[in-house]
């Protein structure tokens, strides 16, 4: 007698994971340079991935560090414009 051969068993793909939502907002409005917003987003998305378990912890900590970091280049470039702009006011005597 012949065994019957076992019923070929469906592949089941891998459960994703699901992403967290406001960390990727977060780090693309971070490269787009509304840092104040992406740094919110970034702590308020921190918060859920502690909480939730999903992905998005890097995303959500880059937009945070990507938030401040340019934020004080802004803050540099504004203190060299501005103190190259009164030094060149000064040396004309305008």
């Amino acid at each position: 007698m012949t065994t019957p051969a076992p019923a070929p068993v469906p592949a089941q793909s891998a459960p994703t994971e699901k992403w967290n939502v406001l960390a990727i907002v977060g780090f693309v409005l971070s490269l787009l340079g509304t840092n104040i917003v992406a740094i919110v987003l970034g702590f308020i998305a921190l918060s859920q991935v502690k909480k939730s378990g999903e992905r998005g912890r890097g995303l959500a900590i880059a937009a945070i560090i990507i938030g401040f970091a340019s934020i004080v280049i802004y803050i540099i470039i504004f203190i060299t414009t501005f103190a190259l702009v009164a030094a060149n006011t000064a040396v004309t005597g305008y």
